[in-house]
C-alpha cells in the first residue's frame, strides 16, 4: 500500500480533499466516537498532512491529545492503543453507513497511528497499487459479518478489468482486499469442520411509534447488535439468510422490538431456541431521547445485548453447555471442548479440570489448526500451576508451565490476533515473569473485545498485580459488575487492591467474598489483610486453618507470592501483613 504521507504526488487525494473528508467524518452522526476520539483522529490527520507523520507515536499522542504528563509510559498505559482501536471501528461503521458513497477512504491501519488516504472509486491510487512491491498489511477479520463497503468497492474495480488480464486482475483483487484494515469479515464463513458453533440469526426488530423515528432506531439497533455479536468468535451470526432459508440454518433467533412514547424509548430483546420456541434469555432496555443521542443509545443497548448473549458465560454458553459439553467419549468437536473449558472455569474442581484437559488434548489432535483449542489447552495447563493448591496438583513440577508455553506458541502461530490466544499469551507470559509481553498481549486482547468479561477481568488482574493498581482495579471492578463470570476469583483481586491502597475494611470484605471454601491462596490473602488490619483473633483462625489444611502452601509462601506479585514493594507489603499475623515469612523457602 502506498503510504498516505505522499499526498501531493498526483496519485492520491490532495490535502484539501483530505481536509474536507475529515470534516465530513467528524460532523457525521454516524461516526460514533467521543470527543477525545475525534480529537485523536483530527490530530493524526493534520500532523500527517503537515509532514510530521514520523512523530505520530503513542507518547506524542498521549501528551498532546490526552493531556498525559511527560512521565507517560506507552508500554504501561494502553490508552492510545485502545483509543486507536475504537477509532478504527468507528471509521468502519461510518463507511458502512453514512460514508458508503464518499470519494475518499480514510483509515488508520493497525500497527501504527499514521492514517492512510485513498480514492474509493477507481482513482489513480488503486491503479498504482498493483505495482507496489510492499507486502499488503494484515487485515483484521471478524467471523460472520456481511461484506464491508471497502471489499465491495474492491470487487467492483476488478470487475472493470483494470489491468486487462486475469493475472493482473487477481493480483489487484488480492491487494485491494487487504488494503482496508477492518474488523468486518469476508462475505460468508461456513462452519469449519472442526467446530459446531451455534448459529444466531438476528431478525429485523419490530417497531411502534407515531412516526418513522422508531423504524430508524429499530434498523440501527439491529445493525449495531450484529456488529457487536461478530466480535465474539465462538458463535456464527446470520444477518441475511440465503433465499428460501428463512431461519438461515440457525439454532437460535434474536428477536426484539422498539417502542417510542414521546421521548421515552423501550427496546425489548429475546433469544429464542428455534427447535422448540423456548425463550432462553430476554431483557428490556429503557432510555430517554432527550437525555442521550439515539446513536449512543443504540450502541449502548447493542453492547449490553451482545455481552449478555455471547460472552463466555452468557446465555448461549449456559444453554449449550447443558446439552453439548459432555467430553467423555472422545469424539467431541472443538466447540464442545470450548464449552467444557468454560464449564470447568465455573466449577474449578479436579474432575472438571481433568475433563476439560482431556477434551482439549483430543481436540488439538483431531483439529490441529484450531487456535482457540490450543489457547484454551494452554490455560488448562497453566491452571495446574496457578491453581495447584485448589486443584490438588504438585507444587514442585515445572511441567505445567512448559506445556502451556508449547500450546500457546502453537496457538499464536495459527491466529496471533485471536482474542482468546492473546489472553493465553498474557497469562503464560505473566507467570513466566515476562510482564511487558504479558501486558502487551492483554492490551491487544482487551482492545479487540472490551465486552468479553473473561478478557477484561484477567487483563485488569494482570495490570493490578503488575503494580498498575489504579487502572487494573478499575477494570476489575467493571468485570465484577458483569454477569456470568467465575465466582470468587476477581473478588480476591479486589481484596489485594484494597490492601495496596490501605483500605482494610474494603480489602477484608472482598477477601471474605472470594472462594475461600476451596482456594487456599485466597485464605492467604485474607490472612495478610487481617494481619495488616491488626485483627489478631481473626488472623489466628485463618493461620490455624492454613497450617492444618494447606501446609505445603505455608512452606512455600515466598515463592507463591513472588510468582503473583512481581514488584518487590508489593511483595513486602503482603509479607508484612503475614508477619503481623504471626507468620515467620523469613523462614519460608526462597
Amino acid at each position: 500500500m502506498r503510504n498516505a504521507v505522499n499526498v501531493s504526488d498526483g496519485l492520491g487525494p490532495t490535502a484539501e480533499e483530505i481536509g474536507r473528508q475529515l470534516q465530513r467524518i467528524l460532523s457525521s452522526e454516524e461516526f460514533l466516537a467521543p470527543k477525545r476520539g475525534r480529537n485523536f483522529l483530527a490530530f493524526v490527520v493534520n500532523e500527517t498532512l503537515a509532514g510530521r507523520s514520523e512523530f505520530l507515536k503513542a507518547f506524542t499522542i498521549a501528551n498532546v491529545v490526552f493531556g498525559r504528563e511527560a512521565s507517560f509510559d506507552p508500554q504501561n498505559d494502553p490508552v492510545v492503543r485502545i483509543e486507536a482501536g475504537r477509532i478504527r471501528r468507528a471509521l468502519e461503521r461510518y463507511y458502512l453507513v453514512a460514508g458508503k458513497d464518499d470519494a475518499i477512504i480514510l483509515t488508520v491501519p493497525k500497527g501504527g497511528y499514521v492514517p492512510h488516504f485513498q480514492y474509493a472509486h477507481g482513482g489513480p491510487v488503486e491503479l498504482a497499487l498493483a505495482h507496489e512491491p510492499q507486502h499488503p498489511p494484515v487485515a483484521e477479520p471478524t467471523p460472520g459479518a456481511p461484506p464491508s463497503a471497502e471489499r465491495q468497492r474492491g470487487g467492483s474495480l476488478v470487475a472493470l478489468g483494470l489491468a486487462g488480464g486475469l493475472a493482473v486482475a487477481l493480483a489487484l483483487l488480492f491487494i485491494l482486499a487487504a488494503a482496508f484494515p477492518a474488523t468486518w469479515a469476508p462475505p460468508a464463513r461456513s462452519p469449519a469442520p472442526d467446530a459446531a458453533e451455534p448459529r444466531v440469526i438476528v431478525e429485523f426488530f419490530a417497531e411502534s411509534g407515531p412516526d418513522d423515528a422508531s423504524s430508524d432506531i429499530a434498523r440501527g439497533l439491529r445493525d449495531d447488535i450484529i456488529g457487536q455479536l461478530v466480535q465474539f468468535r465462538d458463535i456464527i451470526v446470520v444477518a441475511d439468510p440465503l433465499k428460501n432459508r428463512r431461519s438461515g440454518g440457525a439454532e437460535y433467533a434474536l428477536q426484539g422490538n422498539v417502542q417510542l412514547d414521546g421521548s421515552r424509548l423501550r427496546s425489548v430483546a429475546r433469544l429464542v431456541r428455534q427447535s422448540d420456541g423456548a425463550v432462553i434469555w430476554a431483557n428490556n432496555y429503557d432510555a430517554d431521547l432527550h437525555a442521550q443521542n439515539k446513536l449512543v443509545i443504540q450502541s449502548d443497548i447493542a453492547r449490553q445485548v451482545a455481552s449478555a448473549i455471547a460472552q463466555p458465560y452468557g446465555a448461549l454458553f449456559q444453554t449449550e453447555t447443558s446439552t453439548i459439553a459432555k467430553p467423555q467419549n472422545g469424539d467431541q468437536d472443538a466447540y464442545a471442548c470450548t464449552l467444557a473449558y468454560y464449564s470447568y472455569r465455573q466449577t474449578m474442581n479436579t474432575q472438571s479440570h481433568a475433563a476439560a484437559r482431556d477434551c482439549l488434548q483430543q481436540a488439538t489432535q483431531r483439529f490441529p489448526d484450531n487456535a482457540t483449542s490450543w489457547a484454551l489447552l494452554a490455560l488448562v495447563y497453566l491452571d495446574e500451576m496457578r491453581f495447584r493448591y485448589k486443584l490438588g496438583m504438585s507444587p514442585f513440577s515445572a511441567q505445567p508451565l512448559e506445556l502451556a508455553i508449547g500450546a500457546v506458541n502453537r496457538a499464536a502461530s495459527l491466529e496471533p490476533e485471536n482474542p482468546r490466544v492473546l489472553q493465553a499469551l498474557m497469562l503464560v507470559n505473566f507467570f513466566r515473569g515476562n510482564i511487558d509481553k504479558a501486558l502487551e498481549a492483554g492490551t491487544a486482547a482487551y482492545a479487540a473485545n472490551p465486552d468479553d468479561v473473561d478478557v477484561a477481568g484477567e487483563y485488569g488482574m494482570r495490570l493490578a498485580l503488575s503494580g498498575k493498581w489504579q487502572s487494573g482495579c478499575e477494570l476489575l471492578s467493571v468485570a465484577l459488575n458483569k454477569s456470568g463470570r467465575p465466582r470468587g476469583y476477581y473478588e480476591a483481586g479486589m481484596a489485594l487492591c484494597g490492601l495496596m491502597r490501605n483500605d482494610m475494611a474494603t480489602a477484608e470484605e472482598w477477601a471474605r467474598r472470594s472462594d475461600l471454601g476451596s482456594n487456599p491462596m485466597h485464605h492467604l490473602v485474607l490472612l495478610a489483610v487481617l494481619g495488616t488490619a491488626g485483627k489478631t483473633a481473626d488472623a489466628k483462625l485463618e493461620k490455624d486453618w492454613l497450617e492444618r489444611d494447606a501446609p505445603v502452601l505455608m512452606a512455600n509462601i515466598r515463592q507463591e507470592i513472588s510468582l503473583r506479585l512481581p514488584r518487590q514493594q508489593d511483595q513486602e507489603r503482603f509479607f508484612n501483613g503475614l508477619r503481623a499475623a504471626g507468620v515467620n515469612v523469613a523462614s519460608t523457602q526462597q
